[in-house]
């Protein structure tokens, strides 16, 4: 059963909000990580910023609905949060709303025109100088800024200028540098000193390093959000700001074009659907491989009584494995673009027959194998972000958005103060290799022009009878779906608030390499010695994803939010 509280706990609850709600003006009320989520009564936003959620929440106190919330709070992130939140990156929204109305929002960057299947590779048909991943050929045609304008103009109410304005403030006003914020600029200096831009951004005027409690500016970041919040999309995609991005990758190799901005288009998609236990799982349709890989895993855990095996047992973790060393397999091998892609088996990869053809193959005492005949993984980048909004009507936003590496490829458009994304990384590089050493290369995600590259992000929401019950999603590249999965199952298997499905312990299994990562806390040796004695290799990480989820307990009518203390400048705020 999903989080009640006790009657103890609600009585606690219960004062907490009436000393709350007793101040003549509502008090904005957050908290930074924990088991014990944050409470609210008219709404609630999680990210990776406290200002970034802030921003959000007032747009829910000026009248805004959770679109609109998303909408100021990924702008102020690309302000606050610069390793993962962006303007020149992209990403997927979902949107489920209190009357059952469910979409999705492909704003995923694409290949530029003069992309081509080999691109990447020199007459040896290797990858040269990892061109794929580093440099100006690796940049994608952004999307964030026109699926921000899509979700708004579709499903927002409150006026755009309104909604772009404290990403405007943010940024010409400045913002403390957090430690988050010094130890990424320090530890990404060797690549910002590449691009005089980008080490005019992320140094000071003297070329030395920012200080805890520096105030950082970014003028020209303000400016582009100037000519956004004044034109719309076209602000970006269109006229000045467009000439200045083509001009500088014209003057450092790179091959996006005016052309290129002005062709983008955002794609507003039919969810994927699942059910588990009663519950319906929405969330994206390709080329996010998240919903379709998240449904798959989900109906082949239906058939098992995970609650009985105990959470993060031995059992538990190897029936998780198994599923998840099944899914990813088939993402290798269907999935990509689907404007690119027309037979992908999506309903004979999420049914519950194929699911159960799949289930009787798992022995519980030894683990399957995993052949490097079979589709090993390419490598994705964990430096995503995402964050969840839910409005004072229930309406919940799940987005995940990011700029594939931390930073991104590192470059700052010349007089546009924002970084570009290195996401082309994502494609299958070499054709037609596939290997243990992690190269794939079938069809579905080779380079196109114009192609969306697959991903793992995984924006998700779970309802009951139509209505949003919860929002998760995570950062962590291929993890994504995984750690998404753990969230889901802590809450409906295992009974956990949202705050304790964030703060659990995750594991990780992709297929190949054939490694099961563990987080380096919260699970025991014996746990670890008997999931071995199953045949299982394990590594040890330090940190998996960092998860934002917000609850609507309809029992009380409040709303929960949970912020991932993995990630220092993280906030759950709600007013």
């Amino acid at each position: 059963m999903p989080y009640q509280a006790s009657s103890k706990a609600f009585r606690r609850l219960a004062g907490a909000v009436l000393l709350l709600f007793s101040f003549t003006q509502i008090t904005t009320v957050f908290a930074e990580g924990g088991r014990t989520p944050v409470y609210a009564k008219h709404g609630m936003v999680s990210s990776a910023s406290r200002l970034a959620s802030e921003a959000g929440v007032q747009a829910l106190k000026n009248g805004g609905n959770a679109v609109d919330a998303a909408v100021a709070t990924a702008l102020a992130l690309a302000v606050t949060w610069p390793t993962a939140g962006n303007i020149g990156g992209g990403g997927f929204m979902m949107y489920h709303g209190e009357d059952g109305e469910a979409t999705a929002f492909d704003f995923r960057e694409k290949a530029p025109l003069a992309a081509t299947e080999r691109m990447y590779l020199g007459l040896d048909g290797e990858i040269v100088n990892d061109s794929n991943h580093s440099g100006p050929l690796a940049v994608g045609v952004p999307g964030t800024v026109a699926g921000l304008w899509l979700a708004h103009q579709r499903l927002g109410t409150l006026p755009w200028e309104d909604l772009v304005e404290p990403a405007i403030k943010l940024a010409r006003e400045g913002i403390p540098i957090t430690y988050s914020l010094q130890s990424g600029f320090r530890r990404n200096a060797d690549r910002f000193r590449q691009y005089t831009p980008s080490t005019e951004k992320f140094m000071r005027e003297d070329g030395s390093f920012y200080e805890l409690g520096d105030t950082w500016y970014q003028p020209d970041l303000a400016h582009t959000l100037e000519l956004i919040r004044d034109n719309g999309a076209d602000g970006f995609y269109r006229g000045e700001n467009a000439q200045r991005f083509a001009n500088y990758m014209a003057d450092i190799g790179g091959i996006i074009t005016e052309e290129d901005l002005a062709r983008y288009e955002t794609k507003e998609r039919e969810p994927i659907r699942g059910t588990y236990r009663g519950y319906e799982i929405v969330s994206m349709p390709p080329p996010s491989s998240g919903g379709v890989a998240l449904v798959q895993m989900l109906n082949i855990l239906e058939g098992f009584d995970l609650a009985a095996m105990g959470h993060n047992s031995a059992d538990y973790l190897h029936v998780l494995t198994e599923a998840m060393r099944r899914a990813y397999a088939d993402r290798a091998e269907h999935l990509g673009d689907p404007d690119f892609n027309e037979s992908m088996p999506l309903e004979r990869l999420m049914s519950k027959q194929y699911a159960a053809e799949l289930r009787s193959t798992i022995d519980m005492d030894r683990k399957s194998a995993s052949s490097p005949e079979q589709f090993a993984q390419i490598y994705e980048s964990e430096e995503t972000t995402h964050f969840s909004v839910v409005d004072g009507e229930g309406n919940m936003v799940s987005m995940t958005y990011t700029l594939e590496y931390g930073y991104g490829s590192a470059i700052v458009v010349e007089g546009g103060g924002y970084l570009l994304n290195n996401e082309l990384g994502d494609f299958n590089a070499i054709p037609g290799r596939t290997d243990e050493r992690g190269y794939i290369g079938t069809a579905p995600n080779l380079v196109a022009a114009e192609k969306r590259p697959l991903s793992s992000m995984t924006p998700s929401i779970v309802a009951q009878d139509g209505k949003p019950v919860f929002a998760v999603g995570s950062p962590g590249g291929k993890t994504i779906i995984n750690t998404t999965m753990q969230l889901i199952l802590n809450i409906i298997d295992h009974g956990f608030n949202i705050a304790q499905s964030v703060e659990a312990a995750r594991i990780h299994h992709q297929w190949l390499p054939d490694t099961t990562s563990f987080e380096s806390t919260g699970f025991s040796p014996d746990t670890i010695r008997l999931y071995r004695e199953k045949g299982h290799g394990i590594r040890e990480r330090g940190s998996q994803g960092a998860a934002m989820g917000v609850y609507y307990d309809r029992n009380t009518g409040l709303f929960m939010g949970a912020s991932d203390s993995r990630r220092g400048d993280a906030a759950a705020v709600g007013y």
